[in-house]
């Protein structure tokens, strides 16, 4: 597996809205995108730094991954994600060395990313995606 770079860091909020004012009006950075993925059943913003890239998630359904990290854990970073040349065979590679998946094959995130996670059982507590163009 060759990662470039840190691609993102998502941090599940309760209140979008509310959050990009904090990053916006006191670090000052600016939001770029807003963007619904549907079948994550959730809401997303951008905000780029330097080269990173910070993900606010706001869940669109209590039943979704971001309403069900909120209720048992709180707001907070929710994983950290590394770009990769092929998410697909990233993910593969990891799962022949032991790695336990949350997705066996990549599928479509926000900014049109190919994603797919590694599940944190396997990462050292770590929530990790791993995105491709």
């Amino acid at each position: 597996m060759n990662i470039s770079h840190i691609e993102h860091i998502g941090i599940a909020v309760n209140n979008l809205e509310e959050s990009i004012k904090y990053y916006e009006e006191v670090l000052g950075l600016k939001c770029y995108s807003i963007e619904e993925v549907v079948d994550q059943k959730v809401k997303t913003a951008f905000f780029l730094v330097g080269a990173t890239k910070i993900e606010l998630l706001e869940s669109t359904s209590a039943e979704g991954p971001i309403g069900k990290f909120i209720e048992k854990k709180g707001q907070g970073i929710h994983h950290i994600a590394f770009a990769v040349e092929n998410a697909s065979e990233a993910l593969k590679l990891a799962e022949d060395k032991g790695v336990t998946l949350v997705d066996k094959v990549s599928r479509k995130g926000a900014e049109g990313l190919n994603i797919g996670f590694l599940h944190p059982k396997s990462t050292q507590g770590v929530l990790t995606e791993l995105c491709s163009k």
